[in-house]
Parts: C-alpha cells; structure tokens; sequence
C-alpha cells in the first residue's frame, strides 16, 4: 500500500489495472473484518473533512462511517458549510484546510474545482463526485460485480440511459482499464465526449477490454451485468425532463429489456432511483406524465437479479480501503 500513500483520487484515469485491483483487494478486507467485529482504526487522532457542494446519502454516510471505522474524526460542510467559492478562493480554502486536515473529500458540479483542491491542499483529495466523474462509485460496482461472479475481465457491461454524464464517463473508463466488455447503449446526442472515448479506445487496446457505442437495444444482449442512472442528473434544469423522457424513454430497465441480458444478468444502479412515484420527484413526474417508473421499472429493481443494495453497501468499503490506502497507516 505503500505506492498509495499521499496520492489523490480524482479519476480513475490515475490509477493503474493493478492499482484499482489491489484498491478491491482491500475493501475486501475491511469488508470482511467490519463483518467480523474486528477493529481496524489505522488512523487514530487524524482528522477529515468533506466538501459537500452536492447532497448525498451513500457518499456521505460511507465518508463519515469510514473515517470512524478508521478511528479518525470528521468535519463536514454542506453546500452552505463555508466560504469556499463565494468569498474565498479555492485556492485559499485549499491551503488552509491542508494545514488542519490529512485528507480532503469533495462533492460538487465543476472538475477543476477538485483539481485546485488537490493542487494547493497538499493532502489527499477524494472526489465523491464531479459533473466529469465519479471514480468511488466505480470501485463499488467493481466490488459487487466481482464478487458476485468471481472477476472482472471479460463481463459484459451494458450502460443505458445519459452516458454522457458522471457515471457513463467513469463507468467507461474503468471498464476499459479493468478488461471489460463495455456498452454504452443510449441515444447518440447522450454519448461520452468523443476525446474521452478515444482516450478509453487506447487504453482497452492495452487491457483487452472491449468499447462499444450503440444505439440499438441489441446492445443488451447476453450481457452479464446491465446498468443505468437517473435521466437528469443533479444540478440539472426542471425543464429538461420531458425533452430527457422522450430520448431516454426506449432505454428503460424493464423486464422486457432484461430478458435480453444473459439469464445470470444482474441489475446495477447507483442510486438514488426513480423506480416508482413514492418520492416527490416520482410522484411529480407521475403527475407530469403519467410514468409510474423513469429509468428502471419496480419489478426489476425489486427483482432477485439487482444487486443495487449490495452496491450500495459497497461504497463503504471501497471508499474506506480508498482513504486508508492514500493516508498511509499512522
């Protein structure tokens, strides 16, 4: 671990096939030491602090209950918490928060935000998401899809729905470095950046892993593992959600859909989920029009193929190996 200590983690693009496997190879072990009772608090009297531009559920609470499972103390400051950005710099929020912290965490809109963070801080940097990427996710998908059948290299991934957001990105890049057979299925206006893509094309040349752009529905088929996200993404426009329905409509997770995935498929998604009208948002998407689901329908995503709570329970021990990684023991 020692080739971790002191290194950020903005993207998986900084991390090697060897490096995230061997950041899976200790979520792991935390995992199953948490599951154990047995103590793993490596970083007694240090202290961390998150940057929440963003609400959350999952990173938040897997951030804070790392760091506490690690024996270390935690500030967090919400989209109100502080003066980053209104009236002090990032840069000055940087510096002096490396002088009171060992680690930072940020959850927001811009890239650059967490590459200033980390330029000027002088202490590890997590990204917890950007509208760029969302590298902890990943590694919990990576987690749950490897325990589940054993490995990484050669599953079939089909991605459906805005693969031109956080998670299409970050999704992509990481099957490309880890061998995965990756399928962005969405409308081609919603495709990654064709830069990105290319950069990705190089890298699954190196590992094997396969990149494949599609339109059609056939992109689901005998695929191991299919995945979508929410259609508008946080910080987004109201405004854009009939436009996004009308586009991303055909790319619904429903039965039918599933029946083309290999029948060991599993259902993956990062959540939060619109799968019925029982939240505020689905109740008023219901009311708007007349969808008693948006991206996943609710008998898969109650169904025994999805694995979304797994997932979600991973974030915990991946972002937990992440930041004990990257502290270094005490």
């Amino acid at each position: 671990m020692n080739s971790f200590k002191g290194r950020s983690l903005l993207t998986l693009l900084d991390y090697t096939k060897e490096e995230i496997t061997a950041l899976l190879d200790l979520s792991e072990k935390l995992k199953q030491e948490k599951a154990n009772r047995i103590p793993h608090r490596h970083h007694e009297g240090k202290n961390v602090v998150l940057i929440f531009e963003k609400d959350s559920t999952r990173t938040r609470c897997a951030f804070e209950v790392g760091a506490f499972d690690l024996g270390m103390q935690v500030t967090y400051l919400g989209p109100t918490g502080s003066q980053m950005g209104k009236k002090e710099t990032i840069k000055d929020t940087a510096r002096v928060l490396g002088r009171m912290y060992d680690g930072i965490e940020y959850r927001g809109y811009k890239q650059e935000t967490v590459e200033i963070l980390k330029e000027y801080s002088g202490v590890p940097v997590w990204n917890g998401l950007t509208d760029m990427y969302h590298p902890t996710q990943i590694l919990a998908d990576f987690l749950t899809i490897r325990e589940h059948f054993g490995k990484l290299e050669g599953i079939r991934f089909a991605y459906l729905g805005d693969a031109r957001n956080n998670m299409g990105n970050s999704l992509m890049i990481g099957s490309a470095i880890m061998g995965l057979d990756f399928r962005a299925v969405a409308p081609k206006s919603l495709w990654p950046e064709e830069k990105l893509v290319e950069r990705c094309q190089k890298i699954a040349k190196q590992s094997g892993a396969k990149i494949t752009l599609t339109e059609s529905l056939d992109g689901v088929n005998n695929v191991d593992v299919v995945y979508t996200d929410v259609w508008v993404s946080m910080g987004e426009a109201d405004s854009v959600w009939e436009e996004r329905i009308t586009l991303l409509k055909p790319y619904q997770v429903n039965a039918s859909l599933m029946a083309k995935a290999s029948s060991s498929a599993i259902f993956l998604h990062c959540l939060p989920s619109f799968h019925n009208s029982e939240t505020a948002v689905g109740k008023s998407i219901f009311e708007r029009f007349g969808l008693e689901a948006l991206e996943v329908t609710d008998d898969v995503f109650e169904s025994t193929q999805s694995k979304v709570f797994d997932e979600a329970e991973n974030r915990l021990h991946t972002i937990k190996a992440v930041m004990h990684a990257t502290l270094g023991e005490k």
